[in-house]
């Protein structure tokens, strides 16, 4: 049995995806942790996929993740980041 196919080998690789974003902030690393953790859920319940298929998923519930991330941390329709203050001052 190949190692993509194991549940934990998906946690392990989401744990070591949010210890990434942790050192890189800015949500780049976050979306492909949650699709990390939930192929890992899909193989725990017993579904099983060849490679192809398995890595389709896992960049499509990425994907997912991301936009939705976006989304809840994004600004306010309209309202736009401004500094008052410069660093140099």
């Amino acid at each position: 049995m190949a190692l993509f196919s194991f549940w934990w080998a998906w946690l392990c690789a989401a744990l070591v995806l949010g210890i990434a974003e942790v050192l890189a902030p800015g949500f780049i690393f976050l979306g492909f942790a949650l699709g990390a953790v939930a192929v890992a859920l899909l193989l725990g319940i017993g579904l099983t996929f060849t490679l192809p298929l398995l890595l389709l998923v896992f960049a499509a519930l990425s994907l997912i993740a991301w936009l939705a991330l976006r989304r809840f941390f994004a600004l306010p329709r309209g309202q736009v980041k401004r500094f008052r203050n410069d660093i140099n001052e």
